[in-house]
């Protein structure tokens, strides 16, 4: 997790198609995140940035995938995380 200013960019592993959606402990590096979408026509994607906003308290205009569209290993911009929503993602660490 990179935190700046009024930004906090996430690596993220994406397991899609599980039961449920949540975090996961930790891929290498990275914060293992299961989600239910499948990943078919950008479901996934999608269902992950509305999951992000949701759990830290955004409006999903906040929530943008940097990298990794077509690939498990994903980098997420968060503008203007609150210390709420910060402090949950930093609990996850």
């Amino acid at each position: 997790m990179q935190v700046s200013a009024d930004e906090v960019v996430l690596r993220l592993h994406i397991q899609p198609g599980a039961k449920t959606s949540g975090f996961a402990g930790r891929h290498g590096d990275a914060m293992k995140l299961r989600l239910a979408a499948p990943p078919v026509d950008g479901k996934a994607n999608k269902a992950l940035l509305a999951y992000l906003a949701d759990f830290c308290g955004l409006p999903k205009s906040r929530v943008e995938l940097v990298s990794g569209h077509t690939s498990r290993a994903k980098r997420v911009r968060l503008s203007g995380l609150s210390v709420s929503g910060l402090e949950r993602l930093k609990d996850l660490d």
